[in-house]
């Protein structure tokens, strides 16, 4: 039975470590604490924190305690993992807010009366700079530099602040501080959790495990999923936007997903394996369920299927009031430009120059205008996907 469970728990990770004291934790009967860490550096979770959330969700319905860390005090440093340069600096109440948000949208997938939410602002906050220090010398330099991010940033001449030197020290303390039995994390983290189990040991204790998940990549399909790329889909993007955007995702990057989020095998190599769209489809509404319900999927996937396969317009689109515009001709650039959907005018122009704006599908030239008086009721449609009703 044992075996059995830690088998299901190191399931699925790219690193495993300390698999053989967890196995012994376990026959002895111990509830073991898991700590998933995250900084609140943008106001969403995105389905590349849900990979390490689905694992900590494991450990709760085998009995045990799971720990929510939000980073407030190590996101005003920056978590240096992945990064060529020194994140920008949050004020105080941007990382309140953000956090605030984290802990609504983590138990979309966590139970919440399992979960123990914690700040390490609670013990960092009252540390003294003698305490920093004495933290510091833990570490060498040498030691730092054989991390992958901070050599090739030395290697390339790109600035690395001495605080950032400061962050995988503050990750491991933070496991010295909450007696971390696991620590969980993408594998990017591993360096940071490493450093975790080695001040744990250097401390007299049974250093912690390490699992490290795989990095979900994003919307493009070739990088991680971030919000920093703005490759991702949010936790609390509404249904149509979260389906819209996994059917965007490359056919190359499916497996992963069903992999990573759905604990699936390949899709692909089945024996009643479907379409490549259709098996794009069932993606999206389980993803789009799980954060929705099965109502919300159901009629996403109908939506989607009218507008993309049928070509026909959403039921609901947002309105457009032309009489703000004038009895006589409307610009196009100008009419879309007030939505306040488009970065630029002159993204809106070379969208209308490629033929991505259609009038009741009449592609619109550069040049056009719209009939202020003879378009009331018609469907702009801007690409595959945005649609608004003129009134």
């Amino acid at each position: 039975m044992v075996e059995e469970a830690v088998e299901l728990l190191f399931s699925g990770a790219s690193h495993g470590i300390g698999r053989e004291d967890i196995e012994r934790k376990l026959k002895e009967g111990k509830t073991l604490t898991v700590k998933l860490g995250v900084d609140p550096t943008r106001p969403d979770l995105t389905l590349g924190h849900m990979v390490v959330f689905r694992k900590l969700r494991q450990f709760q319905d085998l009995g045990h305690r799971a720990i929510f860390l939000i980073g407030d005090y190590t996101t005003t440093i920056g978590d240096p993992s992945g990064r060529s340069q020194t994140r920008p600096l949050l004020s105080a109440e941007q990382i309140r807010a953000n956090g605030a948000t984290y802990m609504e949208q983590a138990f979309k997938i966590l139970d919440e009366k399992r979960t123990t939410v914690r700040h390490n602002g609670e013990w960092f906050g009252s540390m003294s700079m003698g305490d920093t220090l004495l933290l510091a010398r833990e570490m060498t330099v040498a030691q730092l530099m054989e991390r992958e991010d901070f050599s090739k940033r030395y290697g390339s001449a790109n600035p690395i602040a001495v605080v950032e030197f400061l962050y995988p020290l503050l990750q491991g303390y933070d496991s010295v501080a909450l007696g971390a039995d696991v620590e969980l994390g993408g594998s990017d983290q591993l360096f940071n959790m490493l450093v975790g189990r080695e001040m744990q040991k250097n401390r007299g204790t049974v250093g912690q495990a390490v699992i490290a998940m795989p990095l979900l990549v994003g919307l493009d399909g070739v990088r991680k999923m971030s919000k920093s790329y703005d490759n991702y889909v949010a936790f609390n993007d509404c249904a149509r936007d979260m389906f819209g955007k996994l059917m965007s995702i490359p056919d190359s990057a499916m497996g992963d997903y069903y992999r990573l989020l759905l604990a699936r095998g390949d899709w692909s190599m089945e024996a009643s394996a479907p379409h490549p769209m259709e098996a794009k489809k069932q993606l999206a509404a389980e993803i789009v369920s799980i954060f929705h319900g099965p109502a919300a999927a159901c009629g996403e996937r109908e939506n989607f299927e009218n507008v993309f396969s049928e070509r026909e317009a959403p039921a609901e689109m947002e309105e457009v009031d032309l009489a703000k515009f004038g009895s006589g001709p409307v610009d196009p650039i100008e009419l879309l430009f007030s939505i306040g959907k488009f970065q630029s005018k002159n993204e809106i122009r070379r969208l209308i120059a490629q033929g991505a704006v259609r009038i009741d599908e009449e592609k619109l030239c550069p040049g056009d205008f719209i009939d202020g008086k003879s378009r009331h009721s018609s469907v702009l449609r801007v690409g595959r996907r945005q649609f608004f009703r003129l009134v």
